[in-house]
């Protein structure tokens, strides 16, 4: 039993690398303005390796939520692999149009990553990956759901990514936009942990069997809720308990050094709290 369960491991994982080649192909072909491999390796372009990073950890996500739970049988294993792998190699390049398009959309995101190697972009282009793997991963881990509840799920977590980020910019002091198109990397890590927070709390509202679409929704509709209510409320916990003493807009932004190490304690407390949301709720 325990030789079966090494073969089929290895037979799972030489199938999660070739989705990750091509979703490499994918990405490519969608990106002919530039050259991966080119501004990877001869021109160091760290704000396209967070990116990446980020579109290959979603794409592992959300085959890991073909993966949990009790094996259908190495055959129809594989058969789900591959259709949510395909799947969600369509949805996270869908999910950086609209990031472009809707989250980030004062800037085009290709421009500064590539051109400016923005790393402040790449950071939150590659949660909003994350993001969507996470909220990916709770739709398809369950019994029951189907494609398009994979999809229905997937499209209404980017509305809430969406509204995320339009209540981000409304509870920060500053315009998000412009200091990351000025290459504040603590901007874009802060932010980005507000988007990461809430695909997680979104995975815990899709996670589980689906039982209906009204029961379902209702529990989505309530995590979202509960999400977008806490985000203001954790800035402010985060102010007073976290980083005391320190006004995190002054950090982030009134210093000729933006202080990395305080938005990494920022993202922290966005993406902690999701995970003691998940658990009460």
């Amino acid at each position: 039993m325990a030789l079966d369960t090494a073969i089929f491991a290895l037979i799972y994982l030489a199938c999660a690398y070739s989705l990750f080649w091509l979703g490499k192909v994918v990405f490519d072909l969608i990106h002919r303005e530039f050259k991966v491999n080119e501004e990877l390796l001869q021109k160091d372009n760290a704000a396209l390796a967070v990116s990446l990073a980020g579109y290959y950890f979603g794409l592992i996500l959300v085959i890991g939520g073909a993966l949990v739970g009790p094996s259908a049988g190495l055959v129809d294993d594989l058969i789900d692999i591959f259709l949510y792998g395909l799947l969600a190699i369509v949805l996270l390049n869908i999910s950086t149009v609209i990031n472009n398009r809707l989250i980030l959309y004062q800037f085009d995101n290709t421009t500064e990553i590539i051109r400016d190697q923005n790393v402040g972009t790449g950071v939150v282009v590659s949660a909003t990956y994350i993001a969507t793997g996470l909220i990916l991963f709770g739709a398809i881990s369950g019994e029951g759901g189907t494609i398009w509840t994979a999809l229905a799920f997937w499209g209404l977590g980017q509305v809430a990514l969406v509204i995320v980020s339009l209540l981000y910019e409304r509870i920060t002091p500053y315009s998000i936009h412009e200091h990351i198109e000025r290459n504040n990397v603590a901007v874009g890590v802060a932010f980005a942990g507000a988007l990461i927070g809430m695909g997680n709390i979104l995975r815990y509202a899709v996670s589980g069997d689906f039982e209906s679409w009204n029961a379902n929704l209702t529990t989505f509709g309530l995590y979202a809720g509960i999400g977008l209510v806490a985000l203001p409320l954790i800035r402010i916990a985060t102010d007073k308990i976290l980083l005391p003493g320190a006004s995190m807009a002054a950090e982030l932004v009134e210093q000729e050094r933006p202080n990395l190490g305080a938005a990494y304690i920022i993202m922290f407390s966005y993406i902690g709290s999701s995970f003691i949301i998940g658990w009460c709720l």
